[in-house]
Parts: C-alpha cells; structure tokens; sequence
C-alpha cells in the first residue's frame, strides 16, 4: 500500500491577519514591534492589538514564531504566492461561478488598464494560447 500524504489546510486570513502577512511577505520574517510599525504607517494600530492578532495567527498555524532569539520573530507559513492563490479561487468561485473569463471582463470593463497592463495580458495569453497548443 502507498503512502498517503494529506496537507494540512490552513484557514482562510481575516482581512485584519492579511495586513499583517503582505508586511511579513514584504519585508520578511519580523517582530510585532516592527510589523506594527509598518501597520501605524497606513493607520492607527495599538501594539497590544497586534501582538494579540499575531499570537492568534501562531495558534492557528497561519504564523510559526522562532523563540530562539530574545525577541520573537514571527513567518509566515504559507508563501504570498499560494496563499493569494488560494484566496483568488475561492473568490472566483463564490462570485464568478468558478469563471475566470468572467472575472476579467469584470475587471477590465471596472477599470482602466493602462497600454502597458493590456500588452501584459496580451502577452500572458499568448504564452497560455502557446501552451495549450503545445
């Protein structure tokens, strides 16, 4: 018989927990002190607060903290990447029905995209279009 491997599905970040891990992906492993820092640049965050949601975070598994060091340094578990991954196909399956096609026309037809970002989508479905044609 195989071995079976299952991975442990992390909760879905608050919207106060994903401020807190775009400053840990920026700027990399960090103190509350620091993370808190940089939320006080966008608005007004208590330290308790932050030390509290963090503390959270560690229990939930979406944080690991290293106590080695006299200060607690707090990563992520899960990479921007993936997470956002994660976050963006719950989003387009809640609200586009699982259609990603949907969800671009929503975009493109909400905002103007500048010449530089259409040539980038051109570009990137073009790598798509050669790929499936593969």
């Amino acid at each position: 018989m195989g071995t079976e491997t299952t991975k442990k599905i992390l909760p879905e970040p608050t919207k106060a927990e994903l401020e807190i891990l775009l400053v840990l992906w920026e700027s990399g492993p960090s103190t509350v002190r620091f993370v808190n820092d940089k939320l006080n640049e966008q608005r007004d965050v208590n330290y308790t607060s932050t030390l509290k949601q963090m503390q959270i975070m560690a229990e939930k598994g979406i944080l690991r903290r290293d106590e080695s060091q006299m200060k607690h340094i707090y990563i992520p578990v899960e990479s921007e990447q993936k997470t956002k991954g994660y976050l963006l196909d719950r989003f387009v399956n809640i609200l586009y029905k699982g259609s990603a096609s949907s969800l671009m026309m929503q975009l493109l037809g909400n905002k103007k995209a500048s010449p530089k970002e259409l040539n980038a989508i051109k570009d990137l479905l073009n790598k798509l279009d050669d790929e499936t044609n593969a």
